[in-house]
Formats: structure tokens, sequence, C-alpha cells
């Protein structure tokens, strides 16, 4: 690409970047998560925000303002406006809105990713994957966003506001955005969500395990023999594609659901500490300040405040 042309895809770029900011402001109130079309989110903050733990699903997430930090064990993840954030799997993250003003609030738009939709592009467009290129790949990072990709963004976001043509024409430019992502820098990452061979898809497989059987202690050396590795390999494979071991990923799922059943159905310490699998509530409740920075009734109390319970 010559000058002229690099300066024509810098305009091009800033001008559907505008557009993007100006919809999606136009979009969603202010301080709101708003699931615009099933899968995909708008997220708006007039300010910054304290770190939040959550689970982040497969997505695909794009920031139009402002700028993002997530937290993946002791591994941070930045991303902005120029950049895109990649997951593949079921991750236990802390993040937090580092950038954000009334005047300039953070947007940022999240498309949860389909295996099986992933895989038909895939096959529909003749990009060839290597199997094994998933292997050793993390289940998250953060790339650059291309002209093309962007642009494809912007048509997405038109459409919210023409909700019959939405729901003819998102499919499609969903399906383009993953053949984007595909042709880019974050293929070998995508290959995790549809290979059904290879290190990366029997880890998936344990990550599922954890969640379904979230109750059961986990016992390491039989899982890594269902697995055919050793303890120390699959220990080696779990972190890379996790950044963390299987037990600090078990402790750290079991706490946020522990923390959805006190929220979400109210149950008290002693009752959701046993039916995540923890025996004693006391060492529970310390386990649970590690990670949330306060217990778990001035935790479940702050977050009923904040919604207005």
């Amino acid at each position: 690409m010559n000058q002229k042309e690099a300066e024509f895809e810098k305009r091009k770029m800033q001008i559907n970047r505008e557009e993007l900011i100006e919809r999606m402001i136009r979009l969603a109130p202010e301080n709101s998560l708003l699931e615009v079309f099933p899968g995909i989110f708008i997220y708006q903050s007039s300010k910054p925000t304290e770190s939040q733990v959550s689970v982040l699903k497969p997505a695909f997430c794009v920031i139009a303002q402002g700028s993002k930090d997530v937290l993946l064990n002791d591994e941070l993840f930045h991303y902005d406006s120029g950049h895109y954030l990649i997951s593949t799997l079921d991750l236990p993250i802390m993040s937090n809105v580092v950038e954000a003003s009334e005047e300039k609030p953070y947007l940022n738009l999240r498309i949860d990713l389909d295996p099986a939709l992933v895989a038909a592009v895939m096959i529909e467009s003749g990009i060839e994957t290597n199997k094994k290129s998933g292997t050793g790949v993390k289940a998250m990072d953060v790339s650059p966003v291309d002209a093309d990709l962007l642009e494809a963004v912007v048509k997405l976001v038109k459409l919210f506001d023409t909700p019959d043509e939405m729901k003819f024409l998102a499919p499609l430019i969903i399906r383009e955005i993953i053949y984007r992502l595909l042709k880019g820098k974050q293929s070998a990452r995508l290959s995790q969500l549809i290979t059904t061979e290879g290190d990366a898809q029997r880890i998936s497989r344990v990550v599922k395990q954890i969640r379904e059987n979230i109750d059961r202690p986990m016992k390491i050396e039989d899982t890594a023999r269902e697995l055919g590795m050793s303890v120390s390999s699959f220990h080696q494979h779990f972190k890379s594609v996790t950044a963390m071991s299987p037990l600090q990923f078990q402790k750290q799922i079991r706490l946020q659901e522990a923390r959805r059943l006190m929220l979400g159905e109210n149950m008290d310490v002693a009752i959701a500490s046993f039916r995540v699998g923890y025996d004693d509530p006391s060492y529970f409740s310390r386990e649970y300040k590690k990670l949330f920075g306060i217990p778990p009734h001035r935790d479940i109390a702050k977050l009923r405040s904040n919604l207005g319970q």
C-alpha cells in the first residue's frame, strides 16, 4: 500500500469510527448494557468503572470510543478504539473501563460467537486453518482493527435503526465480520471454537465439565488420564489456554456462581457456598473476599443497592 492509499484508508476509518460513535450514543442509554439483537450488546459508560469480576463468554468485542482493561488471572489486556478483543472460551475475568467521560462516553459492541456459525463461515469461504493451529494459543487476545473489519461493524450498527432490515441482514453481516476475523490475526484463536482435535479442544471440554459439575471436587490425576496427558502436561496446556491453573479456574468459577446465587436467587452464604462445593462457609467467605474485595454479605448488599433493589 502506497502513501496515498494509506492516507485514504486512514480517513475512511476515521469517518467510519465517527459514525459508529454517533449511532451507538444514540442507541444505548447512558451507563447501560443493551441487547440490540440476540447475542449482540452495546455497553455505554460515562465514567471509568471499578474492577468487575465476571465470566466472559466466547465473543468479539470492539470499542468505538474510550478504553478498557481486562485482567485474565495475572495477564492484562488493554484495548481501545483501535483494537478489538476476542475470547474463545468461558473465562473468569476482572475488567474495568479506563477511559470514559460524559463528553466522550465509553462505547463497546459485543457479539457472542457461535461455534457452528464460525465453522460454517470457514467451510463456505474455503479458508484453510491448520487443525493444530489453535494449540498452545491463549483463549483471549487483542488485535488492531483494520478498515474492512471496522466497515463491517458500522454496517451492522446501521441496521439497529431498522428492525425489519436488521432481522434479515444482520446474520449476513455477522458472517462477514467472522470472515474478516478468520482472515486476520485471530484466525488461530477462532479455530479453537471449531476444531474437534487438539489440546485447546480438550481443555474446552474440561472447562465445560467444571461448569456443569461445579460442586464436585476436581481430581487432577483422573482428568489428566482421561485426556491422555500427564499431570504436568495437563497443567501446562490448561494454563496456556486459560492463563491459570485448573484449580484456580475452578475456584473463580465457583465463587462467581455463588455470587449469582446469592444475588439472583436470594440464597444465604452457607447454602450458596455448599451449592458450589464448599464445606466450610468461613473458608468460603475468606476466598470470596480475596476475589471480590469484601465479604459476601457486604458485597451482595452493595450490588443490590447499585441495582436499586
